[in-house]
């Protein structure tokens, strides 16, 4: 058995709310204070999920930002390892939940925020993401423009979004929502070049740093979404994971496990018949000595790729093949219906009509190209069925209008069948 790829394992890296504490750095009595506005404040996932080398740096002693510690600034902000000193009159403004923050009442050791060594502490930012942030606050018209050309950083952006979200910058938020929108849908950047979306992100099968990168980009761009409700954004990558997914299995398996995160229908179906048609799925366990997790997918001489997959994503694979095999059966057994034309009753012989249309389901549902593909590809069997009929011609005891409703009909059939894939891949329920 070949060696796994390193699998992608999305992180739950953003929080809809501030964490803002301030800290008192006497050792006797620390003061720990939080923002209080309307809704819960929660610790953010990446809170829960410090690496060592994070809490290692923020225990050591913090540094001054180059750019945005500034000798006028009124406010003195640790972030990670690393103090901001900004205006109160600039975090303060579009409503920011730091507004309310700064009328809090005082401990008992003086106001914080004024000096290195009391610094208002904010958590679950990374220095980075806090940076982009102030770049957003502070830059100048000009420098602002670079958002609307090919050189503008989609990482920045993101930052920008999931930090101005945090703390209710809504103006800022929605100003780099829309930055991010347009640059997905500009076709002059430099990654789209004649197919916009797709060639911004690699389809290989094997796991290089690019295609590590580009689910990770992908996977950020559907929680900012999600996080700040955005509609138009989702459905755009929603949309780009539904073409990648057909290049490579990587993308097949980060949609089907994005869909699971964040109840995502219109994707979930789609991601899991995918994997269902394209690999062999197996759980988690040791073999050769190695142990295989989440995420790995093993190459394989002959055949699909070997998918590992976790024991509930099995289970909904299995359910929906089963399922959909099920479904075929009930459908290949009786034909779609459709209302006969008012003329073919009364120029024409009905029941010829429809028997006609019948014998032309059993036929083409037993064909070569229909048995070829698998029980459960009812989407793949009908769409060659389609075909079929669209070279039937002119058939002899068939009404051209009933012709034309009966592929109608089928149409109908593949749109229902496209609506209620999502529920056909469920644990549970009747089979």
């Amino acid at each position: 058995m070949e060696g796994p790829v390193t699998p992608f394992v999305p992180l739950n890296e953003f929080s809809p709310e501030p964490d803002i504490v301030t800290e008192d750095q006497h050792t006797h009595s620390p003061v720990r204070k939080r923002a209080r506005h309307t809704g819960s404040i929660s610790n953010t996932a990446s809170e829960s999920r410090q690496s060592p080398v994070m809490v290692l740096e923020e225990s050591k002693a913090p540094v001054r930002d180059d750019a945005y510690y500034m000798a006028d600034g009124s406010c003195i902000l640790r972030v990670q390892n690393t103090l901001f000193k900004v205006h109160r009159t600039i975090l303060s403004k579009d409503q920011s939940s730091f507004g309310p923050m700064f009328t809090l009442p005082q401990g008992e050791f003086g106001e914080e925020g004024i000096s290195d060594d009391h610094p208002i502490v904010l958590q679950g930012d990374t220095t980075e993401e806090f940076r982009h942030f102030l770049w957003a606050l502070y830059a100048l018209p000009s420098e602002l423009m670079i958002v609307q050309s090919p050189k503008a950083d989609l990482s920045r952006l993101i930052d920008i979004a999931k930090v101005s979200s945090k703390y209710s910058f809504k103006s800022t938020e929605t100003w780099a929502l829309d930055a991010i929108q347009e640059y997905l849908e500009r076709n002059t950047s430099p990654f789209f070049n004649d197919n916009p979306l797709i060639r911004m992100f690699p389809t290989l099968n094997t796991r290089s740093s690019a295609l590590l990168e580009s689910e990770g980009q992908i996977a950020r761009l559907i929680r900012l979404a999600q996080m700040c409700s955005h509609s138009r954004l989702m459905d755009t990558m929603i949309q780009l994971l539904q073409k990648l997914m057909s290049g490579s299995l990587h993308y097949s398996y980060l949609a089907m496990t994005l869909a699971d995160e964040f109840n995502l229908r219109d994707l979930r179906g789609a991601a899991y018949l995918e994997v269902m048609q394209t690999s062999v799925f197996v759980c988690p366990g040791v073999a050769n000595d190695h142990t295989y997790v989440e995420g790995d997918i093993q190459e394989t001489n002959e055949g699909p790729q070997r998918l590992v997959v976790s024991p509930v994503q099995q289970l909904r694979l299995l359910s929906g093949y089963h399922r959909l095999s099920k479904a075929w059966d009930r459908l290949r057994a009786v034909p779609p219906q459709f209302e006969h034309s008012p003329s073919c009753g009364a120029t024409w012989h009905q029941h010829g009509c429809t028997q006609s249309w019948t014998d032309f389901w059993k036929e083409k549902t037993r064909s070569e190209g229909v048995l070829s593909l698998g029980c459960a590809n009812v989407l793949g069997r009908l769409g060659i069925i389609i075909k079929e009929f669209d070279k039937w011609g002119s058939a002899t005891y068939m009404h051209h209008d009933c012709k034309s409703a009966a592929r109608r009909s089928i149409h109908e059939k593949v749109k229902q069948m496209q609506q209620a894939l999502p529920d056909y891949f469920t644990e549970g329920g009747e089979y």
